[in-house]
């Protein structure tokens, strides 16, 4: 699904235009950005968190040479999934009903 096609459906299934669909959309990558990059957590229930990790510097391998390489600390992003989600993927309960997105 391309960020057009996700726009699409949010704003059929909202009842609102396009525009306002991106907006929020565009809003909500926005906030989860800066939140996670002042290292808060993010919990949407029913979705899940979105939470920052800090991975420490360590020395990996060159898997074509076998060398020794030194890889710098760094923070990453992480989602751990809500149990309602994991639910409706896995098929246990039921996936929301989607309104025919307009093209």
């Amino acid at each position: 699904m391309t960020k057009s096609d996700l726009v699409a459906l949010v704003a059929t299934q909202a009842g609102t235009s396009a525009a306002d669909a991106e907006k929020v959309l565009n809003g909500f990558r926005d906030v989860i950005q800066a939140k996670l990059k002042a290292g808060e957590e993010i919990a949407y229930p029913g979705l899940g968190k979105f939470s920052r990790v800090e991975r420490k510097a360590r020395t990996g391998r060159n898997p074509q040479t076998g060398e020794a390489i030194k890889v710098k600390a760094s923070k990453a992003p992480k989602f751990t999934a809500a149990a309602g989600l994991k639910s409706v993927v896995n098929g246990a309960g039921p996936a929301p009903k989607l309104a025919k997105a307009k093209k």
